[in-house]
Formats: C-alpha cells, structure tokens, sequence
C-alpha cells in the first residue's frame, strides 16, 4: 500500500545524493513532502525560503516528481509529519555512522509518535560520499560541483561565494 512520506532535511545544499534517495522514495510512495528543516542554532549557507525554491527547480522538470511536494518546518519532525498526514519518514544513510545517527532519531521519533515509521534508503554507490558539507567547501574554494549538485545549485552556491 502507498502511504505519504516525509523525506526530511536541512539540504543546505540540495545534492545529488539527495535527488537520487527522492527518486526512490518517489517510486514507493504515492506523496513525498520534502521538507527542509530550518534551525535558527545552525548557521545555514540559504534561508529556508531559498532551500525550498532551489529544490523545486531542481526537480520541476523530472517525470518522476509530480506526486512531490516541498516545505519547510521548524519544531520536532513527528509534529509536522502529523500535520502533513505522513505516516513514513524517508532518511537517507550513506554509510555506519549516518545509520547509528540515523537509528537513534528514529527510536526517538517512534517514542513520540508511533504511528510514524522511519524507513532507511542507501543512495546509489556514486552518491555515498557526497555530503553537504563537502559541497559548501568545494564551493567555497571555487571547485568544480559538477558532480555533486544540480547545475541550479551549483550555480546559487558560486553567487553565495562570489566574494570569499
């Protein structure tokens, strides 16, 4: 049975990786709400607004996107997870310490509301490295993000450090 599913995180930036667990979750789900977490203790690279709109171009021409939509929240996941109507939340590990994280946060969640499960998907091999993180710094030394983001992406990162 299909449920809705929230694929939940800071994507700041939106990477490959990410698109790749999207189109996943995108197949086994009738609805995916991505939504990006905006938490004013982090100091993020794009507002939250700007999260949101990069992520929709980059899935506003793909076949495989017309069942997703994109939000943001602040607050505990599970709270917004209810208020969506999804009973699934989609996390991506890319390797052992994301799923000890990972795990963790899902036992949590299942505490607070359980009847929201947590599902796991492993991005494809070429994407396990990609992390944010390791974007923003290639970024900010004017490397080539070619494979590791969306050209729209790319492009919004190379304006945010054009004056490094």
């Amino acid at each position: 049975m299909k449920t809705i599913a929230l694929y939940p995180g800071s994507f700041d930036p939106m990477t490959n990786g990410h698109l790749d667990i999207l189109k996943r979750a995108a197949k086994l789900f009738e609805k995916v709400i991505v939504t990006v977490a905006v938490n004013k203790k982090k100091q993020a690279v794009f507002t939250g607004d700007e999260r949101v709109e990069l992520i929709k171009k980059c899935i506003a021409d793909e076949a495989w996107a017309k069942d997703i939509e994109v939000t943001q929240f602040t607050g505990l996941l599970v709270d917004h997870a209810k208020k969506m109507k999804a009973d699934t939340l989609v996390r991506g590990v890319r390797q052992i310490s994301d799923f000890e994280y990972e795990f963790r946060m899902a036992l949590t969640n299942k505490r607070l509301a359980p009847e929201v499960d947590t599902i796991f998907l492993m991005p494809d091999e070429e994407f396990t490295f990609i992390s944010a993180s390791i974007v923003k710094e290639v970024a900010y030394w004017g490397g080539d993000l070619s494979s590791f983001v969306p050209d729209n992406v790319a492009r919004a990162l190379k304006d945010k450090y054009k004056d490094r």
